[in-house]
């Protein structure tokens, strides 16, 4: 089977069941922005130790996040034959790694962070930052076509997860994070 099929030289697409959308369809766009997070998270993985304590971790999101694209590619009257499972408890897997990580920082954060320091940071906030992008996207399709309330949750929590893991890569390198402005409601008590 050839790599290219001509399909979408005219600007369409097939979603999971057969149905030809442009490639600009709300659909197309938020999982394609889930794929360009996915992407930058291989990336990040490359840049680690193949030993490193995140590998397992984060390749089980890559899987997750490849489940949750089939979804986003899947019209709702497709969505029963859809074998893909949904990222079911993995907003919890999410906070639960977050929580490991806030315990293992030397102090908490209360302050807007500029990205950068080395280049797992630097990375972790590229990713968190298309999450963030790829969440509006979401809401987006979410009003037009609703959007599995598991997806919605596992999103939100991934973007705070990376920034949690950009903190642990600054402390892991024993670099100090620049800091911007604290949190309004931080400043505000």
């Amino acid at each position: 089977m050839k790599i290219y099929t001509k399909t979408g030289d005219r600007g369409q697409t097939d979603l999971l069941g057969g149905v030809r959308v442009n490639k600009d369809d709300i659909r197309v766009d938020a999982y394609g922005t889930f794929d360009e997070v996915n992407s930058f998270i291989g990336l990040l993985r490359a840049k680690l130790e193949p030993k490193h304590e995140w590998q397992e971790k984060l390749h089980h999101i890559q899987v997750e996040l490849m489940n949750t694209m089939s979804h986003l590619a899947t019209p709702s009257e497709f969505q029963e034959k859809n074998t893909m499972p949904l990222p079911e408890d993995m907003d919890k897997f999410c906070e639960q790694w977050i929580d490991d990580i806030e315990t293992q920082l030397s102090s908490r954060s209360d302050h807007f962070i500029l990205p950068g320091g080395n280049e797992v940071s630097a990375l972790c906030h590229v990713v968190r930052s298309q999450l963030r992008n790829g969440e509006r996207k979401l809401t987006s399709l979410h009003r037009a076509y609703p959007v599995e309330r598991a997806i919605l949750l596992f999103i939100n929590r991934l973007s705070d997860l990376f920034f949690s893991l950009s903190r642990a890569a600054m402390e892991e390198a024993h670099l100090t994070e620049e800091r911007w402005k604290a949190f309004l409601y931080k400043r505000n008590k």
